[in-house]
Order: C-alpha cells, then sequence, then structure tokens
C-alpha cells in the first residue's frame, strides 16, 4: 500500500474514532497507581502533603502521527470548619494524528472515618477542549490515478490533483464542552481502592470553524467506569514490599483491566510488571528519593501492532511538599503513590 495511502487509512481511522459518536478521550496510563486522582476526584487529599506529578505516554513508537500524551496533576489537604477534604486539578492533553484534546478540570474531595479507615467522596468538574485540523487533511486520488508509488498524478497543465470528502472537514475546527465526574475512594493502612465514573453528563463537543454556524461536527464523548485498587504486603523479616493493584475500565460495552505487580526495596526502589488484557505487557521501574518521584514503564503490544510499533514508552516525574494541618500524618502509609 502507497505511503500516502497508508497515512489517509490512519487518519480517518483516528478521525471516525474521535469525532463520531459516543468518542472515548481518557488517556491510557500504565503507572495508573501514581496517577490515581486523574482517574477518581476522590483520591485526593489523602495524605498531609501537596503532591504535583507530571508525566508524558509516546503511544505506539514508529507509527506515525500515533497518540502522545501530556498528563499534569495536583492535590492537597485542607480543612474546612475542622473537617479535612481534599482537592486538586488535572490537565490532560492528547495528540492523535490532525486531532487533539485537552481537558482541564477541578477537584474536590470530602472525608469521613470509616471502619478504621478513610472514606472520599469527590466530584470533578472541567470542560474539554477539541481540536481537528482539517486544514492538513490530504486525500490524494483513488489508485488508479496514482503514478503507482504513492505520489498524486500531475494534471495536464502540472498540478497535482488530490480528492475531497464531504465527511471531512477542510479547515480546523475546534470546540468545548463542560464536563463532570465522580468518585468514592477508600484508604485502610491494609489497602487502598475506588470506583469512579467520567464524562458523566457525556458532553456533546460541537467543532467548527470560528463564526461558522453552517459545518458543525459534534463528538459525543460517552461515560467511562473505572475500578482501582491495591496494597502493601510486606515480606517479612526482609526489606521488600510486594505491591499489587489493578485497574478496571469499562464504557458498559467493552471492559479492559490491568492487572499490576510491583516489589519495591528499602521504600525507594521498585520494579514492576503489568499485564492489559488485549493490548499489552509492561515493565516499569520507580524511585523515590526524599520527596522526589521517577517512574519510567514500557509496553509491549500483544496485539497485531506490534509488527509496526516499538512498544509504547511512558515516563512520570514528582514532588511532594508537606503541609503541617496540625494533626499527625496518620495517612503516609496508606497512599500507594509515596510509598
Amino acid at each position: 500500500m502507497p505511503v500516502k495511502i497508508k497515512y489517509l487509512v490512519f487518519l480517518i481511522l483516528s478521525f471516525i474514532a474521535s469525532i463520531s459518536a459516543v468518542a472515548q478521550t481518557d488517556a491510557q496510563f500504565t503507572q495508573y497507581w501514581a496517577v490515581q486522582n486523574y482517574y477518581n476526584p476522590a483520591a485526593t487529599g489523602n495524605i498531609d502533603y501537596i503532591q504535583i506529578k507530571g508525566g508524558s505516554r509516546m503511544q505506539w513508537v514508529g507509527i506515525t502521527n500515533a497518540p502522545s500524551t501530556f498528563l499534569l496533576t495536583a492535590d492537597s489537604p485542607f480543612k474546612i470548619m475542622g473537617k479535612k477534604v481534599g482537592a486538586g486539578i488535572v490537565v490532560n492533553q492528547e495528540s492523535i494524528g490532525l486531532y487533539k484534546t485537552m481537558n482541564l478540570s477541578a477537584q474536590l474531595s470530602y472525608k469521613i472515618k470509616l471502619f478504621g479507615g478513610t472514606l472520599g467522596l469527590g466530584v470533578q468538574l472541567g470542560f474539554m477542549d477539541e481540536t481537528f485540523k482539517g486544514s492538513e487533511v490530504n486525500i490524494p486520488d483513488s489508485p488508479s490515478n496514482s503514478d503507482g508509488d504513492g505520489e498524486d498524478t500531475a494534471s495536464r497543465d502540472g498540478s497535482t490533483t488530490s480528492s475531497t470528502d464531504d465527511g471531512l472537514p477542510s479547515t480546523d475546527i475546534h470546540g468545548t464542552a463542560f464536563d463532570v465526574g465522580l468518585g468514592a475512594y477508600y484508604t485502610h493502612k491494609y489497602f487502598w481502592a475506588g470506583i469512579s465514573a467520567t464524562h458523566l453528563n457525556q458532553p456533546t463537543v460541537s467543532l467548527n470553524t470560528e463564526g461558522n454556524t453552517e459545518q458543525i461536527y459534534e463528538a459525543q464523548v460517552g461515560r467511562t467506569f473505572y475500578f482501582m485498587a491495591g496494597s502493601n504486603i510486606p515480606i517479612k523479616n526482609s526489606l521488600f514490599e510486594i505491591q499489587p493493584s489493578v485497574l478496571v475500565r469499562s464504557n458498559l460495552k467493552i471492559t479492559q483491566a490491568e492487572i499490576t505487580a510491583r516489589l519495591r526495596y528499602k521504600k525507594f526502589i521498585s520494579f514492576g510488571v503489568a499485564y492489559r488484557t488485549n493490548d499489552a505487557i509492561s515493565a516499569m521501574i520507580s524511585a523515590e528519593y526524599k520527596n522526589f518521584f521517577l517512574g519510567y514503564s514500557y509496553d509491549y503490544a500483544t496485539s497485531a501492532i506490534s509488527k509496526v510499533s516499538n512498544g509504547s514508552h511512558e515516563v512520570f516525574v514528582g514532588y511532594n511538599l508537606k503541609l503541617n494541618l496540625g494533626d499527625k500524618n496518620k495517612n503516609k502509609h496508606k497512599s500507594i503513590r509515596i510509598m
């Protein structure tokens, strides 16, 4: 298949996946355990630190215009009338082909002591900003009009020709929509677990060029439900800990699970492996020194895409700033993110 045709197929599939009905825009992260509040607004303010993490994921390296993602999260506890609450922000941007989406959200969670642990109930409010570079769409003529090497044939006056498709925009389009998420998150000295839902209002983003109300493209973002859980299991008479965790996501039509096992040594360095159903196997390493965090993961696809991809790379860095809320920090062992 000529190079331009391959690019066109990838472009159209990317556009259809993003702009057609009930598009899914939540990013995928192998180190989900490090950025739990990205998936669940109730996972904010669980420890007496301001936690800041930023990272990037390069999906399917080797494929032109494959997804690339940037994420920044920050959360902190504070008190209102003596009650502990959590607050956070999430900034996420993802690009795939000519399509780009950015989510900016504020989070708030309320903490309740329950059964020897703490239950958090959280809400997330924000907006989605989506862009499609229609001006860069290039649809070559049919193969019969091609010279055989993937290049457009020249017209009699020496210019090249290309096809058009009324179903695809020919100019850059842009739109925004309001977005809502909810979650519940429970921490105990032995484990943590949470359930959440993103895009509860199923926002519809209307994309058009500025001032153009005649040609509008719509992207409806469907709800996604998440379950996360994990724990720390000290190995007796050693400096090692086992840290298993799981993430399950579903839109009620497709469900995907990710199972992770990490081994941490001296509360400093950890190694891990993971399996994501019908997608990839992963290896990861992370280190914590004082209040700094650094993590890296590599995914090897288990699907046919591995024939054309060199895998996916993901890097996260973070820093925790200690807060003094007047109470002893009893939760420092409850968050997988700083252990």
